[in-house]
């Protein structure tokens, strides 16, 4: 076993090379936390270990090769970590992308790519780390949501999908294991700085044939007029460390402008009324 103190928390974060898993990781290791940074590619690491070497963090980060998919590597990878630090304290599942087009225009492949990620691949690694959480009485497991597993929207469907399944599995997840001392918890942030819009919508193309190129033409004109504005997800990362040290965290905590507002609006307002504020929204640029 590595000879890290009993005192360092070790903490395991999904999807590091970009956004909020790589701010996360170099903002843990600040805090004191011995941290696995995992990634599926390890040419995409340069961006963290500059990051790392900027904050001063280096030797307290360890990236790891994994692709949250394969689910043998998963149980592997993560048995090693426990093998070599003793535990896991604080599992941070960030993998993620975001697939968008209309539904009639998808391929059931690209649903099934999208949940082999988001959500089979964030139950694979979390499966792994259960038994030693549960066996110690302790541990955290933040699961990176998105105001979009709270309020659909329209040409992400397979995304949205995703994030409602992973709201409904980590409702499940945090009434088994509280009773073991192990806190499950939903971080839903809204529109940020980060790669995700622009590689998710970035790989739509719009067929000029397509019934629905108007309208995606409107939601990518919106989608590029909010990640204009985006504020950098600092908000985000610190809602996660919060959590990390609080020592009863609740289920969700949704982080962003307009968020907390907009669930709200959807769960009092008559469904039609929302509909009609949704789609006016989009299709008339409102």
């Amino acid at each position: 076993m590595d000879q890290t103190s009993d005192k360092q928390p070790v903490a395991f974060v999904t999807g590091a090379s970009s956004g909020f898993g790589l701010l996360t990781s170099v903002v843990l290791a600040g805090e004191g936390y011995r941290v696995l940074a995992s990634m599926r590619n390890l040419n995409n690491k340069g961006r963290l270990e500059a990051a790392a070497k900027e904050a001063g963090v280096t030797d307290r980060i360890e990236i790891v090769q994994l692709d949250v998919t394969d689910f043998s590597a998963v149980e592997t990878v993560i048995q090693d970590v426990i093998r070599r630090y003793g535990r896991i304290d604080l599992l941070v599942n960030n993998a993620g992308y975001a697939a968008g087009g209309f539904t009639e225009e998808l391929a059931v492949e690209e649903w099934g790519r999208q949940f082999e990620t988001n959500f089979f691949g964030l139950v694979a690694v979390t499966k792994a780390v259960l038994p030693s959480m549960r066996k110690r009485r302790s541990g955290k497991i933040v699961n990176i949501s998105s105001i979009s597993g709270r309020i659909g929207f329209p040409s992400m469907g397979p995304y949205v999908a995703s994030k409602f399944a992973v709201e409904g599995f980590s409702e499940s997840l945090r009434l088994e294991m509280l009773p073991y001392g192990v806190h499950v918890v939903l971080i839903e942030p809204g529109s940020y700085k980060t790669d995700i819009w622009s590689k998710g919508l970035g790989a739509v193309t719009i067929h000029p044939n397509s019934p629905y190129a108007k309208e995606m033409k409107a939601i990518l004109k919106y989608v590029n007029q909010v990640a204009d504005t985006a504020p950098a997800p600092d908000e985000v990362i610190r809602q996660i460390v919060q959590v990390a040290k609080s020592p009863y965290p609740k289920l969700r905590y949704p982080v962003g402008k307009g968020v907390k507002l907009g669930i709200v609006l959807k769960h009092v307002l008559p469904w039609k009324w929302w509909e009609r504020m949704m789609t006016k929204r989009l299709w008339e640029g409102k």
